[in-house]
């Protein structure tokens, strides 16, 4: 079973390869060979098998071709720029989030090999005049060109697939909140970093109010979804291959309370408020409302609490700081 990590030098990519490494096997296989791929190389991870890192530009077709090879088994495809940037830069988004996932499926379609490919995309597809609960079956209608992307590669993940080209699976991600790290130019960005830095000892800022409310997920659970989720059988997934990620719906002021009741009341005092208009108007085209029945039934999980979120943080990446 040899694996291709694309986005491999991220927190998921990262996280992943090393659930992976521990783990020894997927799809009933051992793991022979992880590949880590990016723009720029990522860091090894330690395993008891091969593991490889090379750099990729997926909005580059060459760089693609050179990155999924012939015996390459399972593709998880993460990489992408997130939302602000993308909303930034139309022309940089379009290339990467769009034709970088094109460039994927051409090559898996002209290798003929069928990979099973695990493609992530965004609660960002749901917006506009849609009526709750969202979820599998909604129609998507992105108030963002990062949204519009990744709706636009659903279609290419199940058209490819029903040509039989790629085993495609897609799952709408929520909000991955606790991530480690700095803050990126992700407009959900501070949905982590108003806890993460908190906990750091640290200042940060919230841009909109207590009531405002999203969708969430923490990066234990989701690395563990995306496992599952490439051992999905084709038969159970049937003619639609996109499926909502299991999360929870939270205000921002539960965030904080389930922050406090794991690490006391100081935390919270570093969480300076200030509007931040342009974070604002995209995050208001969001929607929160969400359910993941399907994925569910099929044995993908949200977190049981927030209050797990953050208690998975301080486990995963500040008691190894």
């Amino acid at each position: 079973m040899n694996i291709l990590i694309i986005g491999g030098g991220g927190v998921i990519g990262q996280k992943l390869a090393q659930a992976l490494a521990q783990r020894g096997t997927l799809r009933g296989d051992a793991i022979k060979k992880i590949t880590l791929a990016d723009i720029n190389e990522p860091p090894l991870i330690d395993a008891s098998f091969d593991i490889e890192s090379i750099t990729c530009d997926i909005a580059d077709a060459t760089s693609v071709q050179q990155a999924v090879r012939s015996d390459t088994n399972i593709i998880y495809l993460l990489a992408a720029i997130v939302s602000a940037h993308a909303e930034e830069d139309f022309e940089m988004g379009m290339n990467i989030n769009l034709f970088g996932t094109y460039n994927v499926l051409e090559r898996c379609r002209a290798l003929g090999t069928k990979p099973v490919v695990v493609f992530t995309s965004s609660i960002a597809i749901y917006g506009g005049d849609i009526r709750d609960p969202l979820g599998d079956h909604s129609y998507p209608n992105p108030q963002t060109s990062y949204g519009t992307q990744k709706a636009a590669c659903e279609l290419f993940m199940n058209d490819y697939s029903r040509k039989g080209f790629v085993d495609g699976r897609a799952f709408r991600l929520p909000t991955i909140s606790v991530r480690p790290g700095k803050p990126n130019r992700a407009a959900s960005s501070f949905m982590s970093s108003i806890l993460r830095e908190p906990l750091n000892g640290q200042e940060a800022i919230c841009p909109v109010d207590p009531d405002f409310r999203h969708y969430y997920l923490s990066p234990r659970k989701c690395i563990e979804n995306l496992i599952k989720g490439a051992e999905l059988d084709a038969a159970d997934l049937g003619m639609n291959r996109v499926m909502q990620m299991p999360g929870r719906n939270l205000s921002i002021a539960q965030l904080i309370d389930a922050m406090t009741a794991v690490a006391g009341d100081g935390p919270a005092k570093l969480i300076r408020w200030e509007s931040q208009p342009e974070i604002k108007r995209i995050v208001s085209g969001w929607r929160f409302d969400i359910n993941a029945d399907r994925a569910e039934a099929l044995g993908l999980s949200a977190d049981n609490s927030f209050e797990d979120n953050i208690r998975y943080y301080l486990e995963d990446y500040l008691s190894t700081a």
